[in-house]
């Protein structure tokens, strides 16, 4: 909890509506990061449930990491430069977080 709290004191989290690839493109990915201005920049995707076509289109891009809330761990969290959130995230967050 407390390195997402970091996080949150950096501005260093955005919260996207869930969303979906209809295909496992890297070219998607790169889209999604690019119009949130974090290019250059080593990104941590949560999701609220498996993805498989977001899960591929990422992996092959360097200092880009999907994971689901279940998976989330405080070195992820503090490795990446900025924390993505999907909305669905953040209510599994709050049930993991609350146990």
């Amino acid at each position: 909890m407390s390195a997402l709290a970091y996080k949150a004191k950096g501005n260093a989290i955005t919260v996207l509506e869930d969303f979906t690839f209809e295909a496992p493109k890297t070219k998607n990915y790169i889209d999604l990061i690019k119009n949130l201005n974090l290019t250059d920049k080593k990104t941590l995707l949560v999701l609220g449930d498996t993805n498989k076509n977001v899960y591929l289109s990422s992996r092959n891009l360097q200092g880009a990491k999907v994971v689901t809330a279940s998976d989330l761990n405080t070195y992820d969290i503090l490795n990446a430069e900025n924390l993505i959130l999907a909305e669905s995230s953040i209510k599994a967050l709050e049930t993991i977080l609350n146990k």
